[in-house]
């Protein structure tokens, strides 16, 4: 920040705004099964959520007290503790997003 004596100066900062969350109608979302950089252990990660943070939070925090497992939400994925691909997909359909499953 520099400091600036002309009285109609603006700060600005780098920060972009948050994308507005997409109904779940629009939202297309992959269903993914991921091993690498997890020591062996398989993991479900849900791709392709258009919205803000708080929403994806939110979303996550529905399936993995559906699943009953742990996991997180961070940088537009949700990761899902253990193989629940399945259950997440059904769970994803039934709350009115399209979702696919996606990898191997």
């Amino acid at each position: 920040m520099v400091y600036a004596t002309n009285p109609d100066f603006e700060y600005r900062t780098a920060e972009e705004p948050e994308a507005e969350t997409l109904p779940p109608q629009r939202q297309e979302l992959r269903v993914w099964l991921d091993r690498k950089q997890r020591a062996g252990k398989v993991v479900t990660l849900v791709r392709g959520f258009v919205g803000r943070d708080e929403d994806l939070q939110a979303l996550a925090r529905l399936l993995k007290t559906r699943c009953g497992v742990g996991g997180a939400a961070k940088e537009g994925e949700i990761i899902i503790q253990g193989d629940h691909r399945d259950r997440v997909v059904d769970l994803l359909t039934r709350s009115g997003y399209r979702c696919k499953k996606a990898g191997n």
